[in-house]
């Protein structure tokens, strides 16, 4: 079974189980599983999605959880996710490689099973989880989605950048003067400092995103909003996330934390929106500095960005993305991983069968 050239790979993909694949509107994660999916399943791929059971995908979709449990109090997330990696595990003979983007807990199952186990890891480890992840990372293959998202306490079997569909975000080469916050409303991605800088710019400000944290939303970022120069939208997603992202001036992305990708930073730059970014995480990566937009260290530095913008090619941010971030990238470095796994598992094998049996003790 072990990666038989003569036929396509079977790969079980297995998503989280928090939001649809690929979800309403948040949900990097499974947006991620999903763009890798139906691009692996293009290339040839044999894939079946291990997914809650309202999602849509190309791939043959199974799995035991009706609804996400975001969107469906009823789903308590415990229980049902280890209901859903079991579902998989149960049958992991049938597949080649499973794909795991749904966290520590398949993990524990790598021992168990023969299939080996490819784990994307979706941000730099905490110390919380750390030990999990050292445990087993001479069991299972992780992946890294960005240079500065390695561990320097962990073994990775490759580093493979997200990547996304550009052609689905229609490219806008006469934007609003508007400036655009898109995310997650925590104090992590920054949107109080957004608010600062575009006041202080003198642009209006559209923020988008779910609220993650409350207190920090009613202290910080509701008392702003008017309507007029702060304009809140919540969760956007279809072409209303295309519209936000596209008619922008520029994405202000002045994070708080050790960004690990990033998927709106790509997906703005694909629409030809420059990105305004703290020098955090995989931030200079992905945004080329004067090119595609400006790193910058202090609010101060991204208020004086801002008055730069029109220094900055928004075509040059579309070929960017198409050049480096492309969907078909990631599958194919995916797709070249899978096969490198079973390839070395394969020698092994034959080495271990042609050693002679030891002889009876004397």
């Amino acid at each position: 079974m072990f990666g038989d050239e003569s036929r396509p790979l079977r790969v079980a993909m297995l998503a989280p189980i928090a939001w649809r694949t690929p979800p309403h509107h948040y949900g990097p994660w499974e947006l991620a599983t999903s763009l890798l999916t139906e691009a692996l399943v293009r290339q040839g791929v044999d894939v079946t999605l291990f997914a809650t059971l309202d999602s849509l995908t190309s791939a043959t979709l199974a799995g035991i959880v009706p609804r996400p449990y975001n969107d469906d109090p009823s789903i308590d997330a415990k229980p049902w996710e280890m209901r859903h990696v079991a579902y998989l595990m149960e049958r992991a003979g049938a597949f080649d490689i499973i794909h795991n983007q749904a966290d520590l807990v398949p993990l524990a199952f790598s021992r168990m099973i023969d299939t080996p186990i490819v784990t994307t890891l979706h941000g730099m480890p905490s110390d919380r989880i750390l030990p999990m992840l050292a445990e087993y990372q001479h069991d299972v293959h992780y992946v890294a989605i960005s240079d500065t998202d390695r561990s320097p306490d962990l073994s990775y079997a490759a580093m493979i950048p997200h990547g996304i569909d550009a052609q689905a975000f229609p490219f806008v080469p006469e934007p609003s003067q508007d400036l655009l916050f898109f995310g997650r409303i925590h104090p992590d991605k920054g949107t109080a400092t957004a608010i600062r800088v575009a006041k202080a710019a003198g642009r209006r400000l559209h923020i988008a995103g779910i609220v993650q944290d409350q207190t920090y939303f009613e202290a910080e970022v509701r008392p702003w909003i008017d309507g007029e120069t702060v304009v809140f939208s919540g969760a956007l997603g279809g072409e209303d996330r295309l519209r936000a992202l596209g008619s922008a001036a520029a994405l202000l992305h002045l994070i708080d934390f050790e960004e690990p990708f990033g998927l709106s930073v790509v997906e703005a730059l694909a629409c030809g929106t420059p990105v305004i970014a703290f020098r955090r995480g995989s931030m200079p990566d992905i945004v080329r500095h004067g090119e595609t937009g400006f790193v910058i260290d202090t609010a101060a530095q991204a208020v004086a960005a801002v008055a730069r913008l029109d220094t900055i090619d928004r075509r040059a941010c579309r070929a960017d993305i198409e050049r480096r971030f492309s969907v078909d990238r990631m599958a194919a470095q995916y797709h070249e991983l899978y096969r490198a796994i079973l390839a070395a598992r394969r020698v092994t094998r034959t080495a271990f069968a042609g050693k002679p049996a030891l002889a009876p003790a004397a």
